[in-house]
């Protein structure tokens, strides 16, 4: 069979095989070439370890030697530019086994989707196919330590020095920094105009020279997160992604991404399943029998309420995506499952810890007490991708067309809006 499609950058691919082909192609190749999941212990992806990293990187070379990596990426970039029914497909077969999954967010589903939407070809050609070899991992370097949640006004700085840009600054919360090789980050370029106008995207390398960072430890024991000091870091013009004081129409695409990718919504990520034995989903039957619960039909209606929510969530992500895709829906479209991610995530574990009752907060053997470490972080769903309030504000202004909230900063220069200045 020979069909046409056509990439996301509009260049036609040839197709050569059915999504059923494709399908048994790639369940032949996995069973010869990819580890399979012992699931009675499942691979360490714990994100604040290194080892992780390595092995991800590690698979993410098998894929792209065995012709499956990239799915949904153009073929001038490294990938196969296949439609996502073909990523979906691939992704069905790969439940049983091994894949760098913590290599989906943010590497593909933020960071190369956002280049590929806004980068020079030169950026294209060079990270996108990086990435897809397994040679790079890409960060995001957005939030700052006094920014909350107006990106827009970040205060990170970048001066144009002779033919070099000059960073000054410092970044945090950025996801699993210390394991990636480039970081996507947001700046200041003219203090003189509106805050969305002044700001410039950059590339850049996290071993450059003036880069000190350092490691967050969270309340629930992890450390994936980190934070970075930049001091006089020089990059040329080769960094900038988009144009120079357009640095606000990369940073919204990116956060277009972000939000599709946290709710499970990207044609971008590979591979289906949880990313470790901290991310398994909560199985209720053997929960509800550690607990001597299983004929209680209050737990049983707990227990219930919660799989609904998953259910839900899995079909509302298939039904946003084809809506933002077709037009049916704006891409703010995505906020939705962002939203939605989150509150099916919270109703998860709050159920779990409801269930496990004392065995999610003292440790008695029974294997629940894991049910109370994931609590403590449970809140992360609502931060990720942005606040639930703003993407909120995004469904409210965006789609539904109301009117957008007062601010007293819109239109001044951002040199005179007053800020805390320690």
């Amino acid at each position: 069979m020979t069909e046409t499609t056509t990439t996301s950058q509009g260049r036609p691919a040839e197709i050569t095989e059915t999504v059923e082909e494709f399908a048994a192609r790639a369940r032949a190749w996995l069973a010869e070439s990819m580890p399979r999941i012992d699931p009675d212990n499942p691979p360490n992806a714990d994100r604040g370890e290194e080892e992780p990293w390595l092995r991800a990187r590690e698979l993410q070379k098998r894929l792209y030697e065995g012709g499956f990596a990239g799915i949904c990426f153009p073929r001038e970039y490294g990938g196969l530019g296949l439609p996502y029914e073909y990523q979906k497909a691939f992704d069905a077969e790969t439940a049983e086994y091994e894949l760098p999954l913590i290599l989906n967010t943010p590497t593909f589903t933020i960071c190369c989707a956002t280049i590929l939407d806004t980068g020079s070809e030169q950026q294209k050609r060079k990270h996108i196919s990086a990435a897809i070899r397994g040679d790079e991992v890409l960060v995001q370097l957005l939030s700052e330590p006094s920014g909350g949640s107006d990106l827009a006004g970040v205060i990170t700085r970048a001066d144009r020095r002779g033919d070099k840009w000059v960073i000054n600054g410092a970044k945090t919360w950025s996801t699993s920094a210390f394991a990636a090789d480039y970081g996507l980050l947001l700046a200041r370029t003219n203090w003189d105009v509106p805050k969305h106008e002044g700001l410039t995207m950059f590339l850049v390398p996290l071993d450059a020279p003036g880069i000190t960072m350092r490691r967050i430890k969270q309340v629930d024991g992890g450390n994936e997160f980190c934070e970075e000091f930049f001091d006089n870091v020089e990059v040329g013009d080769d960094a900038v992604v988009g144009e120079v004081d357009k640095g606000w129409e990369v940073a919204s695409r990116q956060l277009y991404h972000e939000r599709r990718a946290v709710g499970g919504g990207s044609e971008f990520a590979s591979g289906i399943g949880a990313e470790g034995s901290t991310d398994q989903p909560v199985d209720y039957v053997a929960l509800l029998a550690a607990t001597g619960q299983s004929d209680s039909l209050r737990a049983q209606e707990l227990a219930g309420r919660a799989l609904v929510h998953r259910a839900v969530q899995d079909q509302l992500v298939e039904h946003v995506y084809h809506a933002v895709n077709d037009g049916t829906l704006p891409p703010a479209g995505g906020s939705i499952i962002r939203v939605t991610h989150a509150e099916h995530i919270q109703v998860e574990v709050d159920t779990a810890l409801a269930l496990a009752g004392s065995g999610g907060v003292v440790d008695d053997s029974r294997d629940l007490f894991r049910f109370g470490e994931r609590y403590l972080s449970r809140q992360a769903a609502a931060l990720g991708g942005g606040t639930t309030e703003i993407a909120r504000n995004i469904i409210a202004e965006r789609i539904l067309g109301f009117p957008r909230e007062p601010a007293a900063d819109r239109g001044m220069p951002f040199k005179d809006v007053k800020r805390n200045r320690g």
